[in-house]
């Protein structure tokens, strides 16, 4: 009787609620709507609305909603009608090169640091751990040096070698057909490593003198002097073993090759003046050299053409911003790279055109490859602390022939490159023409290389070179 009579009250109940629960629910219907098409604000009392405006509002929304969905791709062309020029990925470009090749060509490969001479060389390096000596920076660019790897250089002598291919007259056993490159050839490119690895290790040497800081405190002489005597041990042991695999390969003319590099090497460090930590300083502008009784050369910055072993002659390039840069940079990189690609398609019997395609190739990615370096310091708008660039970089011939004036500065690194306000270079050479001309010195050797390419047959070997030069660009 209870639970009967408290059924019919709530029945009543609903009766009287049911009306209001409606009226509610279309308020907030409404609201929710009105706020959707931005109609009305959030504070708006909207009316009760009956069925028929109800029905209405509810078509007007699905027809403004259908409009909608129907522009979105509209929006969506209009915002990639002009797509960025896609970048492209150095590391990406540089592990495709080595899967093309089969393997890491870096000198720091597996079997190397295996070694118990490398082994050693680690632990002497760790005593040197918190001195201030280069070799340690130099140690560093070695393992980890970024996007502009150092190590990418025996890569490009084996995919240039790959991208020619070998005479049909070399023996089945000299060819490594799995990677497509001879045998030779691998130990050509371990050797190249190996000598330019020796010669930055070189560089990190310290010239002890006694106007320096090393020179006067008795600690600071001892790291040095210790560090001085573990890069010379390494670079020597690295120069003396490159010239026992070079003498194995049994081929007088590619020994030349290779050894008239280490004389461009030592060439390098010689031209122009130097701080007494021998840093490379620039020529004061309008310096002009007489000519001398060197070896003739040919007009552009380049080796005799018809002896390429003959030493450069540099007193003409002296004192001309472009010609002085691809001069020294030609004997300190371009010899090496472009003499070790002449040399891999020696070994491998190619005609001498190709041979000289390949040292064209070589010579002309080295420049704009170190013309990318040279812009690097310079991409930003302030210098990092604690940062320093090569005073003989590109901008910085540049712009001393824009602004002569800036040498003043320079001079004061004649005793030590550190007493050169380098922010004060930095912010001068971003007001100047220095970068600019930097980048079209860049475009004009990438484009040169990749001109000379487009004389080797076409298959993924070249691809993989084509594709490095425009991650290059990229950097």
């Amino acid at each position: 009787m209870l639970l009967n009579k408290t059924n019919s009250r709530t029945m009543q109940s609903s009766k009287i609620l049911l009306p209001h629960w409606r009226k509610f629910n279309q308020l907030k219907i409404t609201r929710t709507l009105a706020i959707n098409n931005r109609k009305l604000s959030a504070n708006y009392s909207a009316p009760l609305l009956t069925n028929e405006t109800f029905t209405l509002r509810l078509q007007q929304q699905q027809q403004q909603q259908q409009i909608n969905y129907q522009q979105i791709p509209q929006r969506w062309a209009t915002t990639s009608a002009k797509p960025s020029p896609p970048k492209h990925d150095w590391n990406r470009a540089v592990s495709e090169a080595e899967r093309i090749v089969g393997y890491p060509t870096s000198f720091l490969s597996l079997r190397w640091l295996l070694s118990d001479e490398i082994a050693n060389v680690a632990l002497y390096l760790r005593k040197l751990v918190g001195s201030t000596h280069p070799l340690l920076k130099t140690a560093k660019g070695l393992l980890y040096n970024g996007k502009n790897t150092m190590q990418a250089w025996g890569l490009i002598v084996l995919l240039i070698s790959k991208a020619a291919g070998h005479a049909p007259s070399v023996p089945d056993m000299e060819q490594d057909k799995s990677a497509g490159v001879l045998h030779s050839q691998r130990a050509l490119v371990e050797v190249t490593e190996m000598i330019r690895i020796s010669h930055l290790i070189h560089n990190s040497l310290v010239n002890l003198q006694r106007s320096t800081k090393a020179g006067q405190d008795s600690t600071t002489y001892d790291d040095m002097t210790f560090g001085n005597k573990i890069g010379l041990l390494i670079g020597d042991y690295l120069l003396s073993h490159s010239s026992m695999e070079l003498a194995s390969l049994k081929n007088q003319i590619v020994v030349g090759l290779i050894s008239s590099t280490v004389r461009d090497f030592s060439e390098s460090e010689f031209i122009g003046e130097r701080d007494e930590q021998n840093n490379p300083l620039p020529s004061k502008p309008g310096t002009v050299y007489q000519q001398t009784n060197s070896p003739a050369c040919t007009a552009d910055v380049d080796y005799d053409a018809e002896d390429i072993l003959k030493p450069m002659n540099i007193t003409q390039f002296i004192g001309k911003p472009e010609k002085e840069w691809e001069a020294r940079n030609m004997l300190n990189v371009g010899s090496l790279l472009g003499k070790s690609c002449l040399a891999s398609l020696r070994l491998a019997e190619q005609s001498e055109e190709l041979q000289k395609k390949a040292y064209l190739f070589g010579k002309h990615l080295s420049l704009a490859w170190q013309a990318c370096l040279d812009a690097e310091p310079f991409q930003l708008t302030s210098l990092p602390y604690d940062t320093s660039f090569s005073l003989v970089s590109a901008p910085v011939l540049f712009h001393l022939e824009y602004d002569p004036k800036l040498y003043d500065e320079i001079e004061k690194g004649k005793v030590s490159v550190d007493n050169v306000d380098y922010v004060k270079i930095h912010q001068a050479i971003l007001q100047g023409p220095g970068l600019e001309k930097t980048k079209q010195l860049q475009r004009k050797h990438t484009t040169a290389a990749l001109h000379v390419l487009e004389s080797f047959p076409n298959n993924d070997a070249r691809t993989a070179l084509e594709n490095i030069i425009l991650a290059m660009q990229d950097l």
